[in-house]
């Protein structure tokens, strides 16, 4: 399976686009909203530029494509006022791989800036943006051409498939159950990809240039931990069972692993570290139920259980389509998929009505070194 060419979020308005179920990334970006703006007000008050080049990296599609920009300009914007200094143009760049909804963001682009223009009373500078198809593992922009760049949960995606897991056996992705070796290629790809990220956004940045990245991680060192294997051992239990009822192929399952690494605080700053092309100025970690309607409501979780848990497992179902569906049918065809995610949604609900289950977040802000 060539990742680059399979993966992307399910695009359009339909009840299984991400644009639908989205709304625990959505609640993931308003939390790291402080320290988005912290970044960027520290960068334009150090530089002033005319023209301000932002990115954003795996920006997918539907409403939270342009959450985060929308509160990069703001920021900027009152700086501005404050500094009683002009506005400056916007470049925006928004890049994901070939097969993402690119057509739903620039059909958006005109009610979205005609919104941050009614917000913004005493006006914004001009706002230009552009799609950029292709995989951040990679080069994507100029040298030296952009001064911010965000990525929100699109990092712990890996560039391919570790080579050496073809003994994970009736698992996804690392499981308790997985041998050593599984754990060590998984690491070793996400050292890779990161590293490379790494180099490749520092030649694409300006000196002094931020970056804020966000994915999703574990706090354990631990990485077969339950807090990030969770949702894919549950997956392998709907597989399996369609394994024993002949509906899917042994090596089928076996032949199967998702393209994902979530990593720990640790692992993170010791690649940046590695690196050493940037300065770590804050490195933040929260946990978010998987359950979207918890993330929302300010009541405690016993009191939540009647009003949402009842859709919980739905919800999460829904959430794990929207962003694995392409890859699940590239694998095991179309036909079965309905049934993979009804008997997923299956195992949530019973597993969800006995237990919390979260997703711990990482959040890293950094400066490119001069």
């Amino acid at each position: 399976m060539k990742v680059a060419q399979v993966l992307h979020m399910n695009g359009g308005v339909g009840e299984a686009s991400y644009g639908n179920n989205s709304l625990v990334q959505r609640k993931g970006i308003s939390l790291t909203k402080p320290l988005i703006e912290e970044a960027i007000t520290t960068l334009y008050s150090s530089t002033l530029p005319r023209s301000l080049a932002i990115a954003d990296l795996g920006c997918s599609s539907g409403p939270n494509t342009l959450l985060a920009i929308s509160d990069i300009i703001k920021a900027v914007e009152n700086l501005c006022l404050q500094l009683k200094h002009k506005s400056p143009e916007y470049k925006v760049f928004m890049n994901d791989l070939p097969g993402n909804d690119f057509n739903s963001i620039f059909k958006s682009l005109d009610s979205f800036k005609e919104k941050l223009r009614d917000e913004i009373e005493t006006g914004i500078g001009p706002c230009y943006f552009y799609g950029v198809p292709g995989s951040f593992h990679g080069r994507v922009l100029h040298n030296r051409s952009l001064h911010f760049i965000h990525s929100s949960y699109s990092l712990h995606w890996l560039s391919k498939v570790p080579e050496g897991v073809e003994n994970n056996k009736g698992n996804i992705y690392i499981a308790s159950t997985s041998p050593s070796n599984v754990l060590k290629a998984y690491y070793e790809q996400f050292q890779r990809d990161f590293s490379l990220f790494l180099k490749c956004r520092a030649e694409e940045l300006v000196e002094g240039g931020r970056m804020v990245l966000t994915f999703v991680g574990r706090r354990s060192d631990d990485p077969s931990t339950k807090e990030c294997c969770y949702i894919w051992d549950l997956m392998a239990a709907a597989l399996n069972d369609m394994v024993l009822q002949g509906k899917i192929k042994e090596e089928q399952l076996d032949t199967y692993n998702m393209p994902v690494y979530y990593p720990s605080p640790n692992e993170v700053k010791l690649e940046v570290l590695k690196e050493g092309s940037f300065t770590i100025n804050r490195l933040d970690v929260f946990e978010m139920n998987w359950n979207p309607s918890y993330n929302w409501n300010a009541f405690d979780f016993e009191s939540e259980i009647s009003e949402s848990l009842s859709d919980g497992g739905y919800n999460v179902a829904q959430l794990v389509r929207a962003g694995t569906e392409p890859l699940l049918v590239s694998h095991f065809g179309e036909a079965i998929i309905d049934e993979v995610f009804s008997r997923y949604q299956e195992i949530l609900t019973d597993r969800m009505s006995k237990e919390k289950t979260e997703v711990t977040t990482i959040t890293i802000s950094l400066t490119r070194n001069t």
